[in-house]
């Protein structure tokens, strides 16, 4: 084969394998933000095109980076808990009222955690790096907020779309709260063990003796008592047979 033939054949496969790469790379990234994302990746992609929106969302990801956010300390979250119940429990009286305390809420957290709350906009592209499941309730929330005229549902919904937004940037996430079941789900298993296990006082106490005499030992002096007259008659046999020869 031509050695030019060759070379063309080996430059066809590089370029067949790079394309292939790429494609692959585009395929990961495209389905690593699509998990990242979620709904706000399929929203902006109806929007601006998968291209743009795929160009938007890695900004996104380097803008948040360079945040320096930061998680709650304990006393915070103790603090912002006591006033999400006092809260929560006006919205029966003062639903307006409550939905907008709310709304104040979920920023001065947002706001402790290192997110800048300035631009309610830009806070929600921000948000949606870590909590972009949360956005669209969160939206909602803040559209019936700016209702004057909002009716009750629409303001119930809005608590409870901020409600599920505060407890993600509180920080009481799953594994957080699952360390001590786990802990004490494990010491409970052990109690569990322990008590399957003979207590201490019939531990120490002999075993039940067996009987002295096993099921095949009467046979032994039943089998020499039948023996013995038999034994004894023919001794008595004989010597009654040697008298009489005597005689």
């Amino acid at each position: 084969m031509p050695v030019g033939v060759v070379i063309g054949v080996v430059i066809v496969f590089v370029l067949v394998a790079t394309a292939a790469a790429l494609a692959g790379t585009l395929v990961l990234r495209m389905a690593g933000l699509r998990h990242q994302f979620g709904p706000e990746y399929n929203r902006l992609v109806r929007e601006v095109g998968v291209r743009q929106a795929q160009a938007e969302l890695a900004d996104r990801r380097r803008r948040v980076a360079g945040l320096g956010l930061r998680p709650l300390t304990v006393e915070q979250r103790a603090r912002y808990s006591g006033e999400w119940r006092a809260v929560q429990e006006r919205f029966v009286d003062r639903p307006p009222e409550s939905v907008r305390a709310a709304a104040r809420l979920v920023a001065a957290v947002a706001a402790d955690r290192g997110y800048q709350v300035g631009d309610r906009a830009q806070l929600v592209k921000d948000l949606s790096v870590h909590h972009a499941r949360r956005l669209e309730g969160y939206r909602r929330a803040s559209q019936a907020d700016e209702q004057a005229a909002a009716e009750t549902e629409q303001l119930r919904q809005a608590m409870l779309g901020y409600r599920a937004l505060f407890r993600e940037l509180l920080g009481t996430t799953e594994a957080v709260v699952a360390r001590p079941l786990t802990k004490s789900g494990a010491t409970a298993a052990g109690g569990a063990r322990q008590q399957s296990l003979p207590s201490p006082a019939l531990a120490k106490s002999p075993a039940p003796a067996a009987s002295p005499a096993s099921p095949a030992s009467p046979a032994r002096p039943v089998m020499t008592t039948k023996f013995t007259p038999v034994i004894h008659a023919s001794t008595s046999s004989k010597s009654t047979t040697s008298k009489e020869s005597r005689r």
